[in-house]
């Protein structure tokens, strides 16, 4: 079938979950998206969702983005079992509005090296959308050569597909309007302008960097000249239409 665009939509995990909780899933939130999703029949995106309450928590408590020894073998269970109970109910609520979803889960198809992704054959991702099929993927615990294990973000995720598929939009979708300073949303960010940010830590548990590391893993798109956004997720429509979405670009400095 024709696919308009190849589209990558990542759902931030404060978006989809409450991470002041364990494991509370957004299921409201989860079903508006996915209705948006399938008002758009032309339209079949890369979904990529943070782990938010489900998988942080666990990573912490096993410090599974320290690396992998004998005594936290059994967080790589764990912490990959949180993240793919959300997995499901994202490609449950996508399916339940008409929408043909899969989910992908990294730890089965992702290698890392000190805690960057080296290798992902996404032929198979790249197959499902032009097939019509959305495939759901997440930030998830990872092997990884050089530590062990290692936490892969749903940013990184976004970073690396964005690098090395054929895409022609990328969004995030968050719970605040962009990037912003002083209660104002910051328009363009580019490496230059990202010197002139500072950010303070939601007090949530995040072991992947919170909105300063969505804006280096954009940063690593942009220097290769793929702008993306960032959002609200009220504004998902806007995006997905390919309009304003009123948020953050992430873009190269020229």
């Amino acid at each position: 079938m024709t696919v308009k665009e190849i589209i990558i939509l990542k759902l931030g995990g404060s978006v989809i979950t409450d991470k002041s909780g364990s494991c509370m899933i957004d299921e409201e939130r989860i079903s508006a998206v996915a209705k948006e999703i399938s008002t758009r029949k032309d339209i079949f995106p890369v979904v990529i969702h943070g782990a938010g309450s489900c998988g942080h928590p666990e990573a912490k408590e096993h410090h599974i983005d320290k690396g992998l020894d004998h005594n936290n073998r059994s967080g790589i269970f764990i912490t990959h079992a949180a993240v793919r109970k959300l997995n499901e109910r994202v490609v449950d609520a996508l399916r339940a509005s008409g929408v043909e979803a899969v989910g992908i889960h990294p730890l089965d198809a992702c290698t890392a090296k000190n805690g960057r992704l080296i290798s992902f054959e996404l032929g198979p991702v790249e197959m499902l959308v032009r097939h019509g099929i959305v495939p759901v993927l997440h930030g998830d615990v990872v092997m990884d050569l050089g530590q062990g294990a290692c936490i892969v973000s749903g940013d990184q995720l976004v970073s690396y597909l964005g690098g090395n598929m054929a895409v022609d939009r990328i969004g995030l979708a968050t719970n605040v309007s962009g990037v912003l300073k002083d209660g104002y949303v910051i328009e363009r960010i580019t490496s230059e302008s990202i010197a002139d940010l500072t950010f303070n830590d939601s007090g949530n548990t995040d072991v992947t960097g919170g909105m300063k590391g969505k804006i280096e893993e954009l940063l690593v798109l942009a220097e290769d000249g793929i702008s993306s956004g960032i959002f609200h997720i009220d504004r998902l429509g806007d995006f997905l239409d390919g309009r304003s979405h009123g948020g953050t670009v992430v873009t190269k400095d020229h």
